[in-house]
């Protein structure tokens, strides 16, 4: 809780001895947007063993969790392409799916290729992309690969055996950024908006104010004693209450002037939809198709007919991307079936 008080000396004009205006504050103050820096974008710096990420692969994989759409978005791309994926001896469709979700999330996918003694594949295993570092070498061909879990926790991988799919980027050629990131801002805010709401209710009397107390008939005792009993009332929430004590003052010697109304005003439902129309956006993913309720009479039309466009423009182009990893083992691992909705031509 913090304390901010303000005394000045007692002056004495004709024969009367003026009080100090007293005030200080009560209730910690909340940000409006998080701590989250993961948009310190940086180069990919060598630290002499392996490339260091753009951008914060924790904070980036914390951040999908920050909007209902920004997460429930990808989880429906990585359904769609493990409900078509057709699964292999060597990679199972509990590896391709998270394989297809670090991918989705972050922009790289990783697979291992464990051999025998004797040279050939046994197994296709993924490589969790947040902990995955890129050493020198050319990637997704013969670079060398860490899997870093900490700065004294950290395994190389053979030469040669790791796969790497990336989503192209503007500044760099080792790590992808995920087609999201351009949303990260908007699902941030929109985070910040529930957190925000939430503790406005939480607080209690949904109340800041401002106590604006003139009146020179009060005895210090009784200031103190409300003073006190301000600052031990309610907890603190999203708004500071200010407490101002100002002797020989004019009219009206007691007020409680609220300062919370523009606060509530705050637009939160045009924050919620315009937040929620940038990430889907990000994501290219019809909003028919993520269960959100239309807002006109005329409905989003077909859903039918949305998620065929949806499979045509944007899941088989991933699909055919996911295929490099045949050509890079030699075999054909990664095949679909044909994406049909059921009763439908």
């Amino acid at each position: 809780m913090s304390d901010q008080q303000t005394n000045t000396a007692p002056q004495v004009a004709d024969g009367r001895v003026n009080q100090s205006i007293q005030a200080f504050s009560f209730g910690d103050p909340s940000p409006v947007l998080g701590g989250r820096a993961v948009f310190d974008y940086l180069e990919c710096w060598f630290n002499g063993r392996w490339y260091e990420p753009p951008l914060s692969l924790d904070g980036l994989s914390r951040s999908v969790g920050s909007s209902v759409h920004l997460h429930s978005g990808l989880t429906f791309k990585r359904n769609l392409l493990s409900k078509t994926f057709i699964p292999h001896r060597l990679l199972s469709r509990a590896a391709f799916e998270q394989f297809a979700l670090d991918f989705l999330s972050l922009g790289n996918g990783y697979i291992e290729a464990r051999r025998s003694m004797l040279g050939s594949t046994f197994q296709l295993k993924p490589a969790l992309a947040k902990y995955m570092r890129a050493g020198q070498g050319r990637a997704g061909q013969d670079g060398r690969y860490f899997l870093v879990q900490g700065w004294k926790e950290e395994h190389e991988f053979d030469t040669g055996s790791i796969f790497h799919l990336r989503e192209a980027d503007l500044h760099q050629e080792v790590y992808g950024l995920p087609e999201w990131i351009s949303a990260l801002q908007s699902a941030l805010l929109n985070e910040s908006a529930t957190l925000f709401r939430r503790k406005y209710y939480e607080n209690g009397s949904h109340a800041g104010f401002i106590l604006y107390m003139t009146d020179p008939a009060q005895n210090e005792s009784d200031v103190d004693a409300l003073r006190k009993a301000l600052k031990d009332s309610k907890g603190p929430g999203n708004f500071r209450n200010l407490f101002v004590y100002s002797p020989n003052g004019k009219k009206d010697g007691i007020q409680l002037i609220p300062v919370s109304e523009v606060a509530a005003k705050d637009e939160f439902s045009a924050i919620k939809n315009q937040t929620r129309d940038d990430v889907l956006a990000s994501l290219r993913i019809p909003p028919q198709l993520m269960g959100i309720v239309p807002q006109n009479a005329g409905g989003f039309g077909s859903i039918r007919e949305a998620a065929q466009i949806f499979v045509a423009n944007e899941l088989e182009p991933i699909q055919s991307r996911m295929t490099q990893l045949n050509e890079w083992l030699g075999e054909e691992v990664v095949r679909f079936k044909p994406y049909e909705i059921a009763g439908g031509e």
